[in-house]
């Protein structure tokens, strides 16, 4: 037990100073704007069909569980500013943080923790270049801002399938289930939605980095890398958001008492 809270305290602490390290070098040292926007296309590309499809099935999910409930009151009529609501506090991003995790935070890991094990990081260095310049920071910032751009790609698509859905089960025409959407899908609901993503982004791409640039042991190490990378992304994006709902609670009550 003592192991693993020493093991669960230094992941905790080295990413901290890994993070740390690598605003420092965005802030002295940034990186080329050609690898910035490589890294920004191969970050979209590799996740977009996933991403797109989640979000249409996400979106139909939603209007079905909303739907069941509202036919009970006759509340039909919001049925789609609802499950949007739904879907852009919550469901929406941490759909893309899932996403993103599975796919490219494990790519990322494998592929910096291959760079490691075969010493291309050591070389890059002797080279007299910064491995956090050339390598990390690119694809940090990649992971980052490719996660607004899917973002709104998976709520679009929950929308469309959620129109869909709310057609086929709950007899609810196009224009009934979009004409509540601006009305309950607040300015705060998009703001709680969009720190939601930026914060878990930070927490992907700070931990497959760090976990790839750390990687020791060969082949073997690499995979291990990936999978710790897999559990803890999971692990901490569900903390986050948990983090972030309550204090977004607390700002919106602090507002409220304010006024």
């Amino acid at each position: 037990m003592t192991k693993v809270a020493s093991s669960l305290l230094t992941d905790i602490g080295g990413c901290v100073l890994f993070f740390k390290d690598i605003m420092r070098t965005l802030i002295r040292k940034p990186c080329r704007r050609v690898d910035f926007f490589d890294q920004v296309w191969k970050v979209t590309v590799q996740s977009v069909s996933t991403t797109g499809m989640a979000g249409f099935f996400v979106g139909a999910i939603m209007t079905v569980q909303f739907a069941l409930q509202m036919k009970e009151f006759g509340a039909l009529g919001f049925l789609g500013g609802l499950a949007t609501s739904a879907t852009v506090r919550e469901v929406g991003p941490l759909l893309i943080a899932f996403m993103l995790s599975g796919k490219v935070g494990a790519f990322t890991s494998a592929e910096l923790g291959t760079m490691r094990v075969t010493e291309q990081i050591d070389a890059i260095r002797c080279l007299g270049a910064d491995p956090l310049q050339e390598m990390i920071l690119p694809r940090f910032l990649g992971i980052v801002v490719s996660s607004f751009f899917l973002l709104t790609l998976g709520l679009i698509m929950s929308i469309f399938g959620g129109m869909i859905m709310g057609a086929a089960f709950a007899g609810v025409n196009f224009e009934e289930y979009l004409r509540h959407i601006p009305t309950i899908v607040t300015l705060p609901s998009v703001l709680n939605g969009i720190v939601k993503c930026f914060v878990f982004a930070l927490v992907l791409a700070t931990i497959c980095t760090y976990k790839g640039f750390t990687a020791t042991g060969g082949a073997k190490g690499v995979g291990q890398a990936v999978v710790k990378t897999a559990v803890s992304t999971m692990v901490c994006i569900v903390i986050f958001d948990w983090l972030t709902s309550f204090l977004s609670d607390i700002t919106v009550r602090v507002v409220l008492g304010a006024q």
